[in-house]
């Protein structure tokens, strides 16, 4: 594959398709927002001005949006315009990176299918910071073919790349982690604060559970607490990552597919709810590891 079409260059989608560019693929680029893409035009990407226009003569299109219904109507259309499957043929295909519903990911891919063409769900596990460093790990749905097609394009973004099963298992087992990584995240964030507010050095105790039992991936990579571990968000004022308004919507997800499958996910809709006050007080932009000062901000 020579020529990839990236439509939406957001937080994460911007070094993506820098990482595309810098493997020395052509990339055609979109997004509403036309500031976005300036960068990444001086890096060599082609900046178009429709979805039409950006996926025209393209081996692969990715896309990374925002929600379910951003994907469905780029992909099928809406309101009178056409989408992306009347748009390309069975030589092209189809990768979208977005969190969304399975529900979504697997109509999408059902038109696909109809008109002989492949596609799959990938969305991604990593944050700003793997995007960047081109270390993401993709969660794939579809078909065996679709996977392989994907995994040639996907591999110069990530390190990780798992073919989770049928379409929508990608967007599944994403939400299986981002569930488990709210969670994770509320509990730390929650001890951390415990130890400071009975005299623990939060650097002394965040060292003690990592080598201990409650030891976990924020402690290692993502410390909540400002000051204890220098390139995290939270030494950053909680600048830049994975925002707080983006946690919530998963954790949402979440919600969703428990109960459709009657599945109890106590745990989840707690760390939602969290999320949910956390995001109210202002914080919606912060990186998710913001809800360390949720915490503290309890405290008497």
């Amino acid at each position: 594959m020579e020529t990839i079409a990236f439509i939406g260059l957001g937080n994460m989608g911007a070094p993506m398709a820098n990482n595309l560019l810098s493997a020395g693929l052509k990339v055609q680029v979109f997004d509403l927002v036309t500031e976005l893409a300036k960068p990444l035009a001086a890096a060599g990407a082609k900046v178009c001005d429709s979805i039409e226009q950006v996926v025209m003569g393209a081996d692969a299109v990715v896309t990374m949006l925002p929600a379910g219904e951003h994907v469905t109507a780029v992909y099928l259309g809406g309101n009178g315009c056409q989408g992306i499957v009347n748009y390309v043929g069975e030589s092209t295909v189809l990768i979208d990176s977005s969190t969304i519903d399975p529900k979504s990911a697997r109509l999408v891919a059902a038109k696909a299918k109809e008109r002989g063409i492949d596609f799959a769900d990938a969305p991604v596990s990593g944050g700003v910071t793997g995007a960047s460093a081109g270390t993401l790990t993709f969660i794939v749905g579809g078909s065996e073919q679709a996977f392989i097609r994907a995994e040639c394009v996907l591999k110069h973004m990530g390190k990780n790349i798992f073919h989770a099963g049928d379409s929508g298992c990608g967007q599944m087992g994403k939400i299986c982690n981002n569930l488990m990584l709210g969670i994770l995240m509320a509990g730390t964030c929650e001890a951390l604060n415990l130890g400071i507010a009975n005299g623990l050095d939060p650097k002394v105790l965040s060292n003690i559970m990592l080598q201990s039992s409650g030891r976990n991936w924020a402690l290692e990579l993502y410390n909540p607490c400002p000051g204890v571990m220098e390139n995290a968000p939270a030494s950053n004022h909680y600048q830049p990552g994975f925002m707080s308004k983006l946690m919530l919507k998963d954790l949402g997800l979440g919600l969703e597919a428990a109960t459709q499958s009657q599945s109890s996910v106590p745990m989840g809709a707690l760390a939602r709810n969290l999320y949910a006050f956390h995001n109210m007080n202002g914080n919606q932009e912060l990186d998710f590891s913001s809800l360390f000062e949720f915490y503290r901000s309890e405290q008497p």
